[in-house]
């Protein structure tokens, strides 16, 4: 299930970071909230945390966000190590419980936030029947599959 998760993070993650209209990484809801940018910094940051776990050791960075396309490079090549990390562990010796509400929870909502921001930077992403969708447990990097019922 985990896998699963995973995947399904990569799915709606890759929706909401391609096609980002250009000056998108600058866009903020408000003075003072993170940017567009500063939240996919976040969520490699995150993905990188994650990956350490699933490695036995736990290591945070906090990065500076980095052009764009680098940051959603970084996303998906930290949650495909990720990925690889929980498929070589046996699961059972994994803290799946805390890796779910510690990093995958957190990178879900933040996935939310940009969705959002896209709406309100005037460059929305369509709306998709997400229990139809294409999700295959360890397909984790920026390709993914066609949407399959958008509306």
């Amino acid at each position: 299930m985990l896998r699963h998760t995973l995947a399904t993070l990569a799915y709606r993650a890759a929706k909401v970071l391609r096609d980002a209209p250009p000056g998108f990484a600058a866009f903020a809801a408000a003075d003072g909230s993170r940017t567009a940018g500063q939240i996919v910094a976040h969520l490699g940051d995150l993905m990188d945390w994650a990956a350490s776990i699933a490695d036995g050791e736990q290591s945070w960075t906090g990065s500076a966000p980095q052009a764009w396309d680098a940051d959603v490079r970084r996303f998906f090549d930290a949650l495909t190590r990720f990925d690889a990390a929980v498929a070589r562990r046996d699961a059972v010796s994994l803290p799946l419980d805390r890796l779910f509400q510690g990093p995958i929870a957190d990178a879900l909502g933040h996935v939310g936030q940009l969705a959002m921001l896209r709406r309100l930077a005037g460059a929305p992403i369509r709306a998709e029947n997400f229990f139809t969708a294409d999700i295959t447990e360890g397909r984790v990097g920026l390709e993914q599959s066609p949407p399959s019922k958008e509306f």
